[in-house]
């Protein structure tokens, strides 16, 4: 299975911006979820998920850098855009804040969260 990514449809208005960050029928097969909060500059990920399938909603601007079969590639996002990513197993992930503020991620995983033996491997990206 290889990366999929795709722009998420964003609502706003002068209060700000609502999206949805998972299709209604995705819900069932996740384990985890967190919401992750980073300020400017701030480089998440780094890692890859050994078993575990991570979604993974990214607000703009940011970059997120991904390595599949020892290619590494980044994907740009806008300000104002929220992008959608599906990581398989195995497919190294680092996300950055390219904005002046602090952003936001929302992930989700199919493994449940456990912090004395983790599914992730390390793996330098940014």
């Amino acid at each position: 299975m290889s990366l999929k990514y795709h722009n998420l449809k964003v609502i706003s208005d002068s209060r700000g911006f609502v999206f949805e960050p998972l299709p209604a029928d995705a819900f069932s097969y996740q384990k985890n979820g967190h919401v992750v909060v980073s300020d400017p500059g701030v480089i998440r990920g780094n890692h890859y998920h050994i078993k575990g399938e991570e979604r993974i909603a990214v607000v703009g601007p940011s970059l997120v850098r991904y390595r599949q079969n020892d290619e590494i590639k980044d994907i740009d996002i806008p300000a104002g855009e929220v992008y959608g990513f599906t990581f398989p197993p195995g497919v190294g992930h680092a996300i950055q804040n390219l904005s002046i503020r602090p952003n936001v991620l929302v992930a989700f995983n199919t493994i449940v969260h456990d912090p004395k033996t983790p599914d992730t491997i390390k793996d330098v990206l940014l």
